[in-house]
């Protein structure tokens, strides 16, 4: 089919940091050399930032390099961080705070801000667009365009108004576009689904351990002001989770009397019967945390994965005609818990290498080595290698024994202990057999600290067009019911922090396997974790999924 298309030098998939910061570093750089470059941002979000969810405590390092005059031009850093607690969680009641002198640097916050991450990159599209960048919310990339030479040449926005045979809809179908471009860059976030595709066509991880992953979950609440303490970040570790099931979760006071709460749960868990979604529920209750939310509302509810397995799991980040950036390659600090100042600046080495081929009038197509040459050489490249060993220490010794080995390796070596460890065991290979694993009783949720799945989806805001292909493909159909359900009690009913998926009785006696993609908010984690590796997550119709206000 003959489509119609737009061309220019540059396409970027996805208006998060990396993206956003990329359109801007590329109009600065033709700016400051009098030439003109066209450029272009597509985001599946109906708005930017409707589908963008951090904790997030945020460095401003990358954003100073960025716009150094960031206060004048109004970015929404508005509450520098006032002090960190950190506490080990021993059981449901019971809790110990981390004497400052313990934690492992990486975890001190001084001169960073408690942020919306979404209402940052809101404002960072309006910088983009003053530079003159292009951007089109509500346009999903299905799909990259790759030419017989095996070069990338822009992408392929997805159809919209198709039935769920895919058929047109009558009055209501508009096939994709392609937008055309001298270089792409794909900034999808955590498992991207084109950045998947790429990774796996040109092998670009063929050196390198696995990708690891956490899912996160996060409620943004209104409390008592006599509660609030703006400026306070709160991390904890261990309870409800535990050295083989292992995560962690934070606290932070905003401004307007308003706090983020949040569970990382690290997808490497090993029981079947684990549900992330029921113990941040239960965490709330805590007593550490149950102080400052008791009396509150919550206002939003989301879940995101992140990538967390660092530089032993970054892949080759470059290809002929594009490059991945951010959270698709997967930049993300996890000694940390921050990705957005490495998202930024891997969005602003890219675009550095991609300006500097254009305006020596290159026409695209060769491999941007220059980016990961400048990658190498960048304060990026060093803050990645010092926590190399961070996540593959908790892995292999657990919170307390793994906290020991980090606080040695970042606070007396400065990250530079004389060797590397490796973690090269896939995330959804470590799920026990069902019947060797503890089965967990969840309370029920009491509406006023802990809810359900469902009430959770309604405050994501999420929505999709219901008469338009599922999203969420099945490789084997029957693999749900006749392979995972007898060997791991179908862990995806579980890991879904959505209630997308369900294990439903027929009047026979029978069962089937049901997905609900409407509920989907695009975390990701059922193409990470489900152990058969049988579901692929595709971007569905632009601007479906959640629609998170300030997340």
């Amino acid at each position: 089919m003959e489509r119609e298309y737009m061309e220019f030098d540059v396409v970027i998939v996805g208006a998060g940091p990396a993206g956003l910061s990329a359109a801007c570093r590329l109009k600065q750089k033709a700016a400051d050399a009098g030439q003109e470059i066209s450029v272009c941002v597509v985001e599946k979000g109906s708005e930017v930032g409707a589908h963008i969810l951090s904790g997030a405590v945020f460095e401003p390092r990358a954003l100073n390099e960025l716009f150094p005059n960031w206060k004048e031009l109004e970015a929404p850093l508005n509450t520098p961080v006032k002090r960190d607690d950190i506490y080990l969680l021993k059981s449901a009641e019971s809790a110990s705070k981390l004497p400052n002198a313990f934690v492992p640097k990486t975890m001190h916050n001084e001169g960073n801000y408690v942020i919306s991450l979404g209402n940052l990159c809101r404002w960072l599209a309006q910088q983009a667009e003053n530079l003159g960048v292009e951007i089109y919310p509500g346009f999903a990339a299905q799909e990259a365009l790759i030419d017989e030479q095996g070069v990338v040449k822009g992408i392929l926005t997805g159809d919209l108004g198709v039935d769920r045979e895919g058929n047109p809809k009558e009055g209501m179908y508009t096939p994709g576009m392609e937008l055309r471009a001298k270089y792409t860059l794909f900034a999808e976030g955590c498992r991207g689904h084109i950045g998947k595709q790429l990774i796996s066509r040109y092998q670009l991880n063929a050196n390198v351990d696995p990708q690891h992953y956490g899912i996160g979950i996060k409620e943004l609440w209104d409390i008592d002001p006599a509660k609030h303490e703006q400026g306070l970040v709160v991390h904890t570790a261990g309870w409800p989770l535990d050295d083989e099931n292992p995560g962690g979760s934070f606290l932070y006071h905003l401004e307007n009397n308003q706090v983020v709460v949040g569970l990382i749960v690290d997808l490497s868990y090993s029981n079947p019967h684990l549900s992330p979604f029921d113990e941040f529920q239960r965490y709330k209750h805590h007593p550490v945390i149950k102080q400052y939310l008791e009396g509150g509302k919550r206002v939003s509810y989301g879940a995101r994965a992140i990538a967390k397995g660092g530089l032993n799991s970054l892949p080759k980040m470059v290809f002929k005609g594009g490059a991945l950036i951010g959270c698709d390659a997967g930049t993300l600090n996890f000694a940390k818990i921050k990705g957005s100042h490495t998202a930024m600046k891997s969005g602003m080495l890219a675009a550095e290498a991609v300006a500097d081929a254009l305006l020596a009038g290159n026409e695209g197509g060769d491999e941007l080595s220059a980016y990961e040459e400048g990658f190498k050489n960048s304060w990026l490249y060093d803050e990645l290698y010092k926590s190399r060993n961070f996540g593959a220490a908790i892995h292999k010794w657990g919170a307390v024994k793994g906290g020991a080995f980090n606080f040695i390796d970042q606070n007396i070596f400065g990250g530079k202990i004389p060797f590397t460890l490796h973690d090269t065991k896939p995330d959804y290979a470590c799920l026990k057999l069902a019947d060797e694993a503890k089965k967990i009783d969840y309370p029920k949720p009491d509406g006023k600290l802990s809810f359900d799945k469902l009430s959770s989806v309604f405050l994501s805001n999420t929505n999709h067009e219901e008469e338009q292909p599922v999203h969420l493909k099945l490789t084997d159909p029957s693999i749900p019911i006749d392979k995972n359900l007898p060997m791991y009690d179908e862990p995806a009913q579980r890991y879904c922090p959505a209630g997308v998926y369900e294990v439903v009785t027929n009047d026979d006696g029978s069962k089937r396997f049901q997905i609900n993609a409407q509920n989907c908010v695009h975390c990701k984690t059922c193409d990470i974790k489900d152990p058969a590796q049988n579901i692929t997550w595709v971007a569905p119709e632009g601007a479906g999924g959640p629609n998170y206000p300030n997340m």
